[in-house]
């Protein structure tokens, strides 16, 4: 491309509306503009950058055997209700309605449309396995669209279904698509880790997530310091250490004006470790008592899988007024009139401080024996430097950005829509789902997360809008001109990606504008072009060097060849 006569601005200044580096770098490069909370607009030189990522994902989607499709964005509501996902969705999902009064929505996701699309075809085993995947666009109203292109409210997913005989059958096609998504985040540059996640609102047995390392990250990546140990925090578990204590006698304590951990345990002298504290949560209109660790975080997460539940909440003074429980002063000892559910950990805690469920007062030296639950499961956060539960080594936190996920959906959606197949038997089976699901903005942000300096961004070269730029200083030089015209088609019969920056600016203009845009190699037609030389510049080193005119295109080429 050639700038002059283009569509190309960039700007100086930093964006107020823009928390995170990547918005900041991409909306100040002209790569994408903000018109509303969550929503942006791609912009030629953004989207060449995207039309990269998208070319990479749909080269590897093809290697792996997928065929591309393409579903609508708008959809009868009543297909999401048939799994319940509408409910699930909550005010997350676009509701919309249409002039017959038909309720419609925005597709938040597409696994009822890919689900009812096999169903057109699966009749018998001979007909599996097969995938099929879209690029689209994807609606969710989010609370809170932040960090650019990282929270939006509109964004482009690559989702990907496979469809098996079996759950046998189904590992082959998993790991095909898994082996896909590495290939895609190693050719699109991006620094990731491949954790353990949680099924959420999708379902199915398992979920992995490619998430890109990074500060801005909403996810918290769980590692371990000497095995490959990797889980998000909401599904990490650790390994409990076991106490040697001798266990003693249970001890009602006065501990007047002691309501939270902190208090009672500055109270009692003693470290938080030592004290269990209570939750009081409702779940589907009961009340839930949850105890955990003083110092350890609720997973609610865990807690919704555990009770199969969309969402848990603190619990009113009229449900905890069914009970006999005393907020501030709650322990497991005795209660009456609620569901008791204490984490794993407390198993294994000797000597602790809880409540007595009486105002003012607990016990201290409580062990396991001393203690009454309903049920007991593992319920609480990681913490950092807790033991893995793999090797023994120390866990340690990194912030995450998910750039992608894998399910192994099962039969969720094959059941509720009857998609079925005959076997050799003539017997009806379900057939065994898988999802794979890559977001196509978040991964530009991240790379661009990833990839920058004070001076702005630094793309990989397999997904910088152009691999190379030539910049001419003296436009009104016809010999720089006719030269740089002649570089700038030879390269480009070459395969090569170039923009020539012809336009009539200061040489510091353009060559700032070069280093904000990313651009890997600039080449500048300058001061020694009279001595045939040329100066190239590599962006990600800012490392520059003198090439004879002669050698420019093979230096050029063997840099690319190399990258």
């Amino acid at each position: 491309m050639k700038l002059k006569g283009s569509y190309f601005y960039t700007l100086r200044e930093d964006v107020k509306d823009e928390e995170s580096i990547s918005g900041n770098l991409l909306v100040r490069s002209g790569m994408i503009k903000r018109v509303g909370s969550g929503m942006y607009m791609f912009l030629p030189m953004g989207l060449k950058v995207l039309d990269n990522l998208r070319n990479i994902v749909n080269d590897e989607m093809t290697k792996a055997g997928a065929q591309e499709l393409l579903m609508p964005s708008l959809i009868p509501e009543e297909i999401y209700d048939v799994c319940g996902r509408t409910t699930a969705f909550g005010s997350s999902m676009f509701h919309i309605t249409d002039r017959s009064n038909k309720k419609l929505c925005l597709g938040p996701t597409h696994e009822e449309l890919f689900t009812i699309a096999a169903k057109s075809m699966v009749k018998s085993y001979k007909d599996l396995p097969f995938t099929i995947y879209q690029m689209a666009d994807k609606f969710r109203d989010e609370a809170r669209p932040r960090f650019g292109l990282v929270r939006v409210k509109e964004f482009i997913m690559k989702d990907a279904y496979s469809f098996d005989r079996d759950d046998k059958s189904l590992d082959k096609s998993y790991q095909k698509m898994f082996n896909a998504y590495q290939n895609i985040m190693d050719r699109a540059g991006i620094n990731y880790a491949v954790v353990r996640a949680s099924n959420g609102l999708m379902g199915g047995s398992l979920s992995e997530e490619f998430q890109a390392i990074t500060d801005i990250g909403e996810d918290t990546l769980v590692l371990c310091e000497n095995c490959e140990y990797a889980s998000n925090l909401e599904v990490s578990t650790f390994k409990y250490e076991e106490s040697n204590e001798i266990e003693r006698a249970k001890e009602l304590v006065e501990t007047p004006d002691s309501k939270t951990i902190e208090e009672v345990a500055s109270y009692l002298n003693i470290d938080t470790k030592k004290t269990i504290k209570a939750l009081l949560m409702e779940a589907n209109g009961k009340l839930i008592v949850l105890f955990i660790r003083g110092d350890r975080e609720l997973n609610k997460d865990k807690v919704c899988s555990l009770l199969n539940v969309p969402e848990i909440n603190f619990a009113n003074d009229e449900l905890i007024a069914t009970s006999n429980v005393v907020p501030g002063f709650t322990g497991p000892i005795d209660i009456n009139g609620a569901r008791v559910i204490i984490d794993e950990e407390i198993l294994h805690m000797k000597n602790f401080v809880c409540g007595a469920n009486k105002e003012g007062y607990h016990y201290i030296n409580v062990n396991a024996k001393d203690i009454s639950y309903d049920m007991v499961a593992d319920i609480s956060n990681v913490k950092e430097d807790d033991i893995c539960p793999e090797c023994g080594g120390r866990l340690y936190f990194k912030r995450g950005i998910e750039v992608g996920n894998t399910f192994k959906l099962g039969t969720k959606y094959s059941e509720n829509f009857g998609l079925t197949y005959l076997d050799e038997n003539n017997q009806e089976q379900l057939v065994t789902m898988g999802c794979y699901g890559i977001g196509l903005g978040r991964m530009l942000a991240a790379i661009v997360e990833q990839n920058n300096d004070e001076n702005g961004i630094i793309f990989p070269i397999s997904v910088a809008p152009y691999q190379v730029s030539i910049v001419v200083t003296n436009t009104e030089d016809n010999y720089m001109m006719n030269y740089a015209n002649k570089l700038y088609d030879e390269l480009t019969n070459l395969g090569i990606r170039v923009l020539l920056d012809d336009r009539d600016e200061r040489p510091g203009v353009k060559f700032k504008d070069m280093d904000l845009i990313g651009i890997p190699y600039r080449i500048t037609i300058g001061k020694k072009f009279m001595d045939s030389m040329v100066e190239l510049k590599r962006r990600n080193s800012g490392y520059t060097q003198d090439i004879r005119i002669a050698d420019i295109v093979e230096v050029i080429t063997n840099l690319i060849k190399e990258a």
